[in-house]
């Protein structure tokens, strides 16, 4: 049997039907009952302006009418019927969207408490890379006249929080958790969006804007682009995977060890260089 059910309510989805995928987040089911209400609201309006029409083309058909009638329609029904569009419209966004914005405005306090998984995305024609703090959680000094290339985390090398930073072109999160994802780019303004987790950001070069999600079960899926950002925009697509907490923590300790065990060799070899001049 399809799963043609908003996860809200037991009433059919008409977004689910169109072919929106499923929602894997924890506050997904609240976007997806929105979309719902908005695209019920949508058919309605549909069904009523084609019966409309349908009634105009048979009423008003020129066999019946062989002569003009210049003076129109002599009701306020039209006026009425648009200013109740306007009032359902007025509802929908007073009673549904701003609560539902300011909801999501006041979790970020609460990923921050619950310890969040910190990552930076950083956007470039085309593709995405990932900035993880690695295991102290403290992201190394970033100094955005560093960058050298597309991409360029822009991490101050002479930070020593910064050297268990570690960057992958994978975003790689724990299920379960809530995940903080500072997004930016190094060249033009794109859109960071994952679909099944019903969250997108924009990416502005030169700033960190946080967006905030729990995944709420295992996947592999993919990240797009949702901003028109030049001719490789279409395939500018990204990789996402949820995994287990354990196998996360695994991965994330080895890969920061890794990653400082690499720039402390490195401030190691230019320390005698620094001393000699």
């Amino acid at each position: 049997m399809l799963n043609i059910l908003a996860n809200k309510g037991d009433f059919i989805s008409p977004s689910r039907m169109g072919g929106l995928p499923e929602n894997f987040s924890v506050h997904g089911s609240d976007v997806d009952h929105l979309i719902d209400v908005i695209q019920w609201f949508m058919i309605a309006l549909f069904v009523g302006w084609t019966l409309f029409f349908l009634y105009s083309i048979v009423r008003f058909h020129h066999s019946k009418n062989p002569k003009a009638d210049y003076h129109g329609v002599k009701t306020h029904l039209s006026s009425h019927l648009e200013i109740g569009v306007v009032i359902v419209e007025a509802v929908l966004l007073l009673g549904f969207a701003l609560p539902f914005w300011s909801e999501r405005v006041d979790t970020f306090q609460d990923a921050v408490d619950r310890d969040a998984v910190r990552v930076r995305a950083i956007g470039f024609q085309f593709g995405w890379k990932y900035h993880y703090a690695g295991a102290d959680g403290k992201f190394g000094r970033i100094d955005r006249s560093l960058v050298s290339d597309s991409g360029d985390a822009c991490i101050d090398k002479d930070d020593p929080n910064g050297f268990d930073d570690f960057v992958v072109t994978e975003l790689k999160l724990p299920v379960g958790r809530p995940a903080i994802v500072n997004v930016s780019s190094t060249d033009v303004i794109h859109n960071y969006s994952i679909i099944p987790m019903r969250i997108q950001q924009d990416a502005i070069p030169g700033t960190d804007i946080p967006m905030w999600f729990t995944p709420a079960r295992e996947i592999e899926t993919s990240v797009v682009c949702g901003q028109l950002c030049g001719q490789g925009h279409g395939d500018m697509v990204g990789k996402l995977k949820v995994i287990k907490a354990a196998k996360f923590d695994a991965w994330v300790k080895e890969s920061s060890a890794a990653a400082k065990a690499k720039n402390e060799k490195a401030q190691q070899a230019l320390a005698p260089i620094a001393t000699h001049h």
